[in-house]
């Protein structure tokens, strides 16, 4: 029998390629989220279904109307969170890999070359979003990520930077 040792209650194992690949892998595979904000009247937090998109970094970006409760949480707080991965067909949802990512939301000002490129981007990879896009209420959103917790399933739990996930990242 293994020894095991039972002072260790860090649930954390050290960053390595697989966790930085599979956080790599569930951001590029994304198309939507759940992202959690708090209320600006009542600081309770509020959980919204977005959609996803990458930036040419491979960095989260949505795109999102003025109009939604969230945009005016986003305004008030930029502090968010997004939880991505989807549960498989099969099994217990909780053995598939998603990631949790920490961020502040930044608005990106129509009608520079910023969202010039990001709507680019965005429409090559979500091509069905041309029928919204140019909606005066609907803009692009970034997210400077501070810090991920990946749960690669039972067991296997990792807490990364986001220069984890990003080696070259931008400083913003």
């Amino acid at each position: 029998m293994a020894n095991i040792d039972m002072t260790n209650t860090d649930p954390y194992r050290p960053v390595d390629e697989t966790a930085r690949d599979m956080a790599r892998d569930l951001i590029t595979e994304a198309t939507y989220g759940a992202m959690a904000v708090l209320c600006p009247d009542t600081a309770l937090p509020s959980v919204s279904r977005i959609a996803l998109a990458t930036d040419d970094h491979g960095q989260p970006v949505t795109l999102i109307s003025t109009l939604a409760d969230h945009t005016r949480a986003l305004k008030a707080n930029p502090t968010c969170a997004l939880l991505i991965g989807e549960p498989g067909s099969t099994g217990d949802p909780l053995t598939h890999p998603r990631l949790t990512l920490h961020a502040n939301a930044q608005f990106v000002i129509r009608g520079t070359d910023e969202h010039d490129a990001l709507r680019i981007r965005y429409l090559s990879l979500r091509p069905k979003a041309k029928l919204y896009v140019d909606f005066a209420d609907f803009g692009f959103v970034t997210f400077a990520v501070s810090e991920a917790v990946l749960n690669g399933g039972f067991g296997k739990a990792w807490r990364l930077a986001s220069t984890d996930i990003w080696p070259d990242q931008r400083t913003t």
